[in-house]
This record gives C-alpha cells, structure tokens and sequence, in this order.
C-alpha cells in the first residue's frame, strides 16, 4: 500500500488554467515499483501542468468545456468512485483518486501491484482506500479551525515536513497531521531539555563550522575502438561543526553550477535528520537524462563533536580530466614508449603536483635511456625499473604534452625486480598522480549563504571564500585514484560500467 504521488490544486473558475498547484509530492520509490509491476501498462506521473489540465478536464472543471465527449461523457463513464483516468500524452493515468471541496481538489494516485491491463477490481487494490484515507486527513488538517488564507498557506507550508513523518516514501502512517505537528513541536523542545547518549559532551567556546569537499577521480583509458574508456568520480564533503548548545540543527546545501555534473549514489551520516527523496533515488545504474536531480542538496543534521563525513556521491562527469594513450612496443632488451597526454579545457590548469609513473614490470633494471620529452622532466629509476615523469603545477598553453624514448634493460633479477602478473609482455600502464586545489570536478561547491545554523551563538562559517581560518587547510580538492592509460598496443584489463564495481 502506497502513493505514487499526492496533489492539491486550488480550483479557480475564470482564470485562464481554471487551477493552481498548490501542492504536489512525488515519490520517486514508488514510482520504480510501479514501473516494475505494471509492466508494458505502465505510465509515469506527468508534470504538474500536463496533471492540472488533464484533471480538470476528467472533472468538467473548466470554464470552456460545454460540449459533449463520448470518451468521458456517454452513459457507460458514469462515475461513482471519485476514482479517474486521465488521458495525458498519449497514455491512460488509472487508478486518479481525486475529489472536490471547498474549491480545493485533493488528488493522488495509488500503487497498483499488478499489471494495468485488463484492469483490475478496485477493492482489490488496498492503495486507493489508504489514498483516500490520506486526502481526508490533508483535508481535516486544512481546514480545522481554518479562519483566513494566511492560516490556509502556513498549513500549505507545514505540508511536506508533515508527510515526511505522516507519509514517508508514499506509505501512510497516520492520517491525523496534527499528531505529526504535534510530535514535531515535542520533539525540538525535548532536544533543547535532554541531551542524547551518543553525544557525550558539549562545545564550549567560539562557534564555528567547516566544510570540506574533496573528489577522486578513476579513469581506465584504451586508446582502442573496440574498448570503451571509462571514468567515474567519487566525493566526499567532510564537516567540523563547533557549536554551542546540546542539539544543534545546521543545514548545509551543495550546489552545482549551470553545466554541473549531478551527483548520484549519495550516502550520508546517520546523523542527517531528513532528505528530499529524489536525492536517495539518484542512481548511477539508471541512464542520465535532462530530467536528473541537480540540486541543490540540503543535509539538514544535528552534528556530533568530531569531524565527520556528511556524505559520500559519485558522478559521471562528460569527460575526464586528463585524456591520453601509451603507446609501448618492445624490440629485443628495449621498448620503445611514446606518450601524449591532453588536460581538458573545462579543468582548472593549476596542480599542486602531476606526475606520470612508468611502471616496466618482470624485466631486468633498468641500463640506459634515450628520450625527448616537450614539457617537464623525467626521472629514471633503474633498479625499480620504473619512469616518472614529473609535469609540474601547470600543462602548457596548448594543454598537451608528449614524451618518447627507448628504455635498454639489464639482466633480470627476480628477487629485485618488481613482479605483476597481469603486466606481461606488452601488457602495460602509465599512472597518473595528481591533486588540484579549490577545484571539483563535477563543480559541487558549498555557499557560506546556504548554510544555516540553529544554536544559541552565530557561527562563524567557514567555506571557500574565506581562507584566513588557519584550523581550514583545504575546502575543495581533486585527486587523481586509479588513473590508468594502458599500451593501446598490447592486451589490457577491461572494466564495464560502474568503476566501483
């Protein structure tokens, strides 16, 4: 028994809509479960404009509709159940329960566990009875002791805190509100009278409250193109919140830019009070597509005394930071390697360092090198029989670079030389290590105005625009993990989707 989703539209007679949507709530839980139990029948939740219109023509609420439509009109549509369907897009919405007092049109659309066609009896469909209870519930909550449109639009505005407890994930609890109000009400007193058994002190001093973003980015790259190259980033926001008082609520929002990355596969500490659904069902299995949650993300906590990780996402990013191929071709005691690595224009050109490591496993040290090399410098070291090549803190002006040369090795030793037993013959990588400052990839950042701190002193907020805080060392950062480029020249390890599989 559950709700797909739940409306209250205001009917408003002589407006060019005929209707407002005063309130609307999806869950997108529900709405993956119905997917799978209606099968080729199923049709999603429309916008809330397609919904309005739709409703209100299923309703013969609007002003125009004087004609008669056998579809909705003839003697065998004749409805007794406030139970609809409305024909949007193309599709058929069934079962709609909707109905109409005090100008205000209370609808939702129960979960029906089943296929939709042919359709099923609605007394075995128990969602539209816990539907209705639902509605009835919003309605008493409304309109009891209701004196004015003020009252009206502050109990519109309690409405989605209400159902986070009332109704979490589309599934009723309690049909009374008020009792919700009220738990809500009893619960922040009791937090400022009793502290709680995990928290085992409180702060005393200066408030303050620090944000920290840090991304690592993974890249398996081919050169090839029968292989797909594949890259993910993993974040992490880390928080230190030094606040008085014995429960203090602080509610941090990510945000990302215009050509944002969205943030998928979030987890987030126990001590997050409450989340927006569609945060939790943002997927990284499921395809992306204009309709992804992009923000902003609010994290409404109560803070524990150490430093904490608020939450963890990943994200798939357009393109990676860094796109290159390896080229390796042995010749007898040597091998010939060749390099080219490109910084993508969108990617902030100040590293604190980058380097590229050359591995040569299951051959001997290493005897002589020939290279030439465009930017930077090249460390050898033989009896690790490894390259690095140190770029620096900045790629040049054209963001590319290039290195070749020849590497002769000596006999081989296998007690000193570095063994892998993928790394055989051709089989080989070059590595990236390297950290940006002030910068993320997806470009998630945390604004010192969309913090918010409920505690008896002010906080001083500690973000990204302010550096003089010497107990912050870094607010954002990017790191390279598991950055490889394989010999597009020899067999390689394919991952397939998911890089944290």
């Amino acid at each position: 028994m559950a709700q797909r989703a739940v409306w209250l539209i205001s009917h408003e007679p002589g407006t060019p809509l005929c209707g407002t949507v005063r309130f609307s709530r999806r869950y997108p839980t529900v709405e993956k479960r119905a997917k799978v139990f209606n099968g080729a029948s199923y049709v999603p939740i429309p916008e809330d404009g397609p919904f309005l219109k739709a409703l209100l023509f299923e309703l013969r609420l609007l002003d125009d509709d004087k004609d008669f439509i056998e579809s909705r009109d003839s003697c065998s549509h004749i409805n007794k159940t406030s139970v609809y369907r409305l024909l949007i897009g193309g599709g058929e919405l069934w079962p709609v329960v909707a109905f109409l007092k005090n100008n205000m049109i209370y609808a939702c659309v129960p979960l029906v566990e089943q296929t939709l066609s042919p359709r099923p009896p609605l007394i075995s469909i128990s969602g539209i009875s816990q539907g209705f209870e639902l509605l009835f519930g919003v309605q008493d909550f409304l309109y009891l002791n209701q004196k004015n449109d003020t009252e009206l639009n502050t109990k519109l505005n309690q409405l989605p805190d209400l159902l986070l407890q009332a109704c979490p994930f589309g599934t009723l609890l309690d049909a009374n509100l008020q009792n919700s109000l009220d738990s809500i009400n009893f619960a922040s007193v009791m937090h400022s009278q009793k502290q709680p058994a995990w928290k085992v002190g409180t702060y005393k001093g200066k408030p303050q409250v620090s944000i920290s973003i840090t991304e690592k980015v993974k890249s398996m790259q081919y050169d090839k193109q029968d292989i797909a190259d594949t890259w993910q980033v993993v974040g992490t926001v880390t928080c230190k919140c030094d606040l008085e008082g014995i429960m203090p609520n602080v509610t941090i929002s990510l945000s990302l830019p215009t050509n944002g990355s969205p943030l998928q596969d979030i987890l987030v500490h126990p001590c997050v009070t409450s989340l927006d659904s569609a945060i939790l069902t943002s997927s990284s299995i499921d395809a992306m597509d204009d309709s992804a949650f992009s923000g902003p993300y609010k994290f409404p906590f109560t803070p524990p005394l150490e430093s904490f990780n608020l939450c963890y996402y990943t994200s798939q990013v357009p393109v990676p930071p860094i796109l290159g191929f390896y080229q390796m071709k042995e010749e007898e005691v040597q091998v010939k390697i060749t390099v080219n690595l490109k910084l993508h224009e969108s990617v902030k050109n100040n590293f604190e360092f980058c380097e590229a490591h050359i591995p040569f496993y299951n051959r001997g040290p290493i005897t002589h090198v020939e290279y030439k090399v465009s930017f930077g410098q090249l460390e050898v070291f033989r009896e690790k029989s490894s390259l690095i090549w140190i770029i620096g803190q900045k790629f040049p002006k054209s963001m590319e670079i290039s290195l070749s040369g020849t590497v002769t090795f000596g006999a081989k030793s296998h007690e000193k030389q570095p063994f892998d037993e993928i790394c055989i013959g051709g089989t080989a990588y070059l590595k990236l290590h390297f950290k940006i400052l002030d910068y993320t990839l997806t470009g998630c950042y945390a604004d010192q105005h969309s913090v918010q701190v409920f505690a008896s002193g002010k906080p001083k907020i500690s973000t990204l625009s302010e550096h003089d805080y010497h107990f912050v060392q870094l607010y954002r950062k990017l790191i390279s993990s598991d950055y490889y480029i394989w010999n597009s020249k020899a067999p390689a390890p394919v991952t397939y989707g998911s890089l944290l599989l």
